[in-house]
């Protein structure tokens, strides 16, 4: 039911007229930089690819939207900033979105609904969702041709709270709510390669060593000879995931949580860092390794750095195991490294894309949904990369939103052009320019 009120009058503070305004100017829209986002997704064919793997049951004659027009608009609206399949409802009618996905703005049919957005989205089982997943790992190195020095896969898992009866969702104790629990694999320099939504009840290491079977395999595939480092916080660690690591050549470094042992291992170098912050009044950092095996699991011993630290508040100690060759204390920031990268990468991932809207009933709707939104975070960082050099080469992707994308922009049709009208006033009219001739010159291979 659209709003009865068709226009909101405001005192005018220049004479005595007054500001009446009214929701009815077409075709106009405030997302004026989206063709940004199209022309690099047509050139990655990531949309169009996982389109092809989605199974379209229904009768050909009577389809008004493709699979594939779909799954544009709905990434488009995700890259806008219209999270909700509710808000195709207006959006469907949006002017910029129509010529996007291909759809003549003026005269063109009105895109997909949200019912028939959310049918396709409860269309998708597991097998579905495996081939996006192996989409997305393609389009990864479809995106990176040359050979890397070294790949380091970043592991981590965020929280994703849940509501109502959703299918494998849970109660976690450390978030303190129902929950999914979301894997998230990205490269050192924040590029997302894997997505895989987790059951809010934490299931091991078993499912992560599965994903990153996978991953590895295809890079050894990609760079035969290329080394490769897993580094993950403690929730990672387990006799499992050595093995594996020693299976495929690959080199650990992983948190690993205290126990008896290792903190006797650390006792004297904790006792040091004591005596040195009582000696000098400031905070105390000194690094060792050892040699550490657990006693069931663990195929061999293995190399563990050792932090102690003291400050005002007291001592810290932290541990992590590793096969890489080098100086402890290089090593260990080379590990902490991993922390400030993949909070960044997913707080752009659910905060500036709300990856974190997963409100389906099903698992396997809400698996498809974050590749979805994980379709619109590649994008992003592409984007991200070809502003090298300019102010945005290390933005925030709202903030990549909010000076490329949201342009007010008036919409016309010849018989030779689309034109689009882009604000005169727009601050950033320079740079976008600039970012326009970049993301047509684009070329992924």
């Amino acid at each position: 039911m659209r709003d009865t009120i068709t226009q909101v009058e405001f005192p005018y503070a220049g004479d005595r007229r007054t500001i009446r305004a009214r929701f009815d100017a077409e075709p106009i829209s405030s997302d004026g930089g989206l063709p940004l986002l199209d022309r690099l997704d047509r050139r990655l064919g990531l949309i169009a690819a996982f389109a092809m793997v989605v199974r379209d049951r229904r009768d050909p004659d009577r389809v008004d939207h493709s699979t594939e027009d779909q799954m544009h608009q709905r990434v488009y609206q995700i890259g806008a900033g219209y999270e909700d399949c509710n808000d195709a409802a207006t959006l469907r009618r949006d002017p910029v979105f129509k010529t996007c996905v291909g759809r003549d703005p003026i005269l063109g049919a009105d895109l997909a609904s949200q019912p028939t957005l959310s049918r396709l989205e409860n269309s998708v089982g597991g097998k579905t969702c495996y081939l996006l997943s192996r989409e997305l790992l393609e389009s990864y190195f479809a995106r990176h041709p040359k050979r890397p020095s070294r790949l380091i896969l970043d592991l981590d898992t965020t929280e994703d709270p849940t509501h109502g009866q959703q299918e494998l969702s849970f109660f976690h104790a450390f978030y303190d709510n129902h929950v999914y629990l979301p894997l998230l694999v990205f490269d050192q320099d924040g590029d997302l390669i894997a997505a895989v939504l987790m059951p809010g009840k934490p299931q091991g290491t078993a499912p992560v060593i599965a994903v990153l079977e996978r991953i590895i395999e295809r890079a050894r595939q990609e760079w035969p000879d290329v080394p490769i480092t897993v580094r993950g916080d403690a929730g990672f660690s387990s006799g499992p995931m050595y093995q594996m690591c020693q299976r495929l050549d690959v080199d650990p470094l992983l948190g690993i949580t205290p126990n008896a042992r290792l903190k006797k291992l650390a006792a004297r170098l904790q006792r040091k860092a004591r005596r040195r912050y009582l000696r000098t009044g400031r905070k105390a950092r000194i690094f060792t390794s050892a040699r550490y095996r657990a006693r069931r699991g663990w195929p061999r011993s293995y190399r563990v750095l050792i932090k102690a630290e003291h400050d005002a508040l007291g001592s810290n100690v932290r541990f992590v195991v590793t096969t890489l060759r080098g100086r402890p204390d290089r090593l260990y920031d080379h590990y902490v490294e991993r922390a400030e990268a993949c909070e960044n990468s997913i707080k752009d991932l659910k905060n500036a894309l709300h990856a974190d809207r997963l409100s389906c009933h099903r698992f396997w709707a809400n698996q498809f949904r974050l590749l979805l939104h994980a379709a619109a975070y590649v994008l992003f960082f592409t984007l991200r990369r070809l502003a090298a050099g300019t102010e945005l080469a290390e933005a925030q992707m709202d903030t990549l939103r909010l000076r490329l994308i949201k342009i007010g922009v008036h919409v016309a049709g010849t018989a030779r052009h689309i034109w689009f009208h882009l604000s005169s006033s727009h601050p950033w009219q320079k740079l976008w320019r600039l970012l326009a001739r970049r993301v047509l010159a684009f070329a992924p291979d």
